[in-house]
């Protein structure tokens, strides 16, 4: 039996950009993903971490099932609609995407992220469900 590779900043790019419209932008000396300009996921510092957007109402409960994945940190995302993800604690590439995906509706304009119903949560419980 092989070992899960682990998810790295390269799997993030390469996922995020391929979601519909989505450019890649420095800012604050890290690599930020945006659709319409608005940013929905970052990478972290080191690389080992990506933020992504989440309900404030949401992150709570995710923290509190699955804290080896989703943080915050403390003094910067607590007043935001933001949360981390640790890459290493993540299953696969199909957990990637669907976070990112889900961070991804939450700031894509309306009739964009209708003209794309595949990336559309389907029942599952996660980040970004819904915009609130």
């Amino acid at each position: 039996m092989t070992a899960e590779p682990t998810i790295t900043a390269a799997d993030v790019r390469s996922s995020a950009l391929s979601l519909p419209d989505t450019t890649e932008k420095l800012a604050w000396g890290q690599p930020t993903f945006r659709v319409a300009g608005k940013i929905f996921a970052s990478l972290g510092d080191d690389e080992t971490t990506m933020g992504v957007k989440c309900p404030r109402e949401d992150r709570a409960e995710l923290i509190a099932t699955e804290p080896e994945k989703f943080f915050i940190r403390e003094g910067h995302d607590d007043h935001y609609a933001w949360m981390r993800v640790r890459l290493s604690a993540l299953e696969d590439a199909d957990e990637l995407a669907t976070i990112l995906a889900d961070s991804w509706r939450q700031v894509a304009p309306r009739r964009l992220a209708a003209a794309h119903p595949e990336l559309a949560v389907q029942g599952e419980d996660g980040p970004g469900e819904g915009r609130g």
